[in-house]
């Protein structure tokens, strides 16, 4: 079977995309097994993960399915979801400012000039239990030490959970996702598995970050990350509610408005489209 794809990122976090309003015959697949085969850097397509576009809703324009490389489905992508949001725009499925449906709820969007999306990113959760952690209040600069490292953490969930830390020294923050973020993402209190940023306030409007993505892990970039990072800071007074966060791929504008939502605008980029024989193996080879 020949299984029509795109690849689009947003500031180098990538996913192959499956177009399931123009092909409904796809909505068959095994898309975990899909996510895990294909999102292979050196023996397949390569990608952070799968992401479906699907038919919305009364309320929604369209619907949006996430698989990270690991098989596993997750609720939410910011990066995503505005690739999503700029490729239904320009295939004539939504208009510029639409509704998206994901796992995470309703997330509202519009689609602006040079490549650009804007997205509502909705409340952020404070409380452990939103966030599918353990234990009772909220985990606000809580003193966590691993592997020699001392750091406060954050948690924070944008429709999915993240645990933001804030180094306590000058350490490389690409270094510390790469070395405990695998941990931390196992962490005991964190059941269902949880994203890991490691951040630092470099000026009162911008933020240097690093993530190990649940499921995928190191990415270039997070959206959801990218918002929690910034509410994370505004709430411990590191910063204000407004900030530029810088990603290995990029830098994303977050703004935490007082009505409690969460704004994200970055840019949403094409890469290539193509097929791929699936399921694949040596039956699928074309010679």
């Amino acid at each position: 079977m020949e299984v029509p794809f795109l690849k689009m990122h947003g500031l180098g976090n990538d996913y192959i995309y499956l177009d399931l309003v123009a092909h409904p015959e796809l909505q068959d697949l095994d898309f975990a097994l899909f996510s895990r085969m294909l999102s292979d850097r050196h023996r397949a397509i390569g990608g952070d993960g799968v992401i479906l576009i699907a038919r919305g809703d009364d309320e929604a324009q369209l619907g949006m399915r996430i698989f990270n490389a690991d098989g596993s489905e997750g609720e939410m992508c910011g990066n995503g979801v505005r690739c999503l949001m700029r490729y239904a725009h320009s295939r004539g499925y939504a208009p510029a400012q639409m509704a998206v449906r994901t796992r995470a709820g309703l997330i509202l969007g519009e689609v602006l000039p040079q490549g650009q999306v804007r997205v509502d990113m909705g409340m952020p959760r404070l409380d452990r239990a939103e966030i599918g952690f353990l234990g009772q209040g909220v985990m606000r600069d809580m003193a966590i030490e691993t592997r020699g490292e001392q750091l406060l953490a954050s948690g924070v969930s944008m429709g999915n959970p993240h645990l933001v830390c804030f180094p306590s020294s000058q350490r490389d923050l690409k270094a510390l996702a790469l070395g405990i973020g695998p941990e931390l993402e196992q962490a005991d209190f964190a059941p269902q598995r949880t994203n890991v940023e490691f951040a630092r306030v470099v000026a009162p409007d911008r933020i240097a970050m690093e993530v190990w993505e649940r499921g995928s892990g190191r990415t270039m970039a997070c959206g959801t990350g990218a918002c929690a990072t910034l509410v994370a800071a505004a709430w411990t007074g590191r910063c204000g509610r407004s900030a530029d966060v810088e990603l290995a791929g990029g830098i994303l504008h977050v703004e935490w408005s007082e009505d409690d939502h969460v704004f994200m605008t970055g840019p949403a980029s094409f890469s290539f489209q193509g097929t791929v024989l699936w399921p694949s193996g040596k039956d699928a080879e074309p010679w």
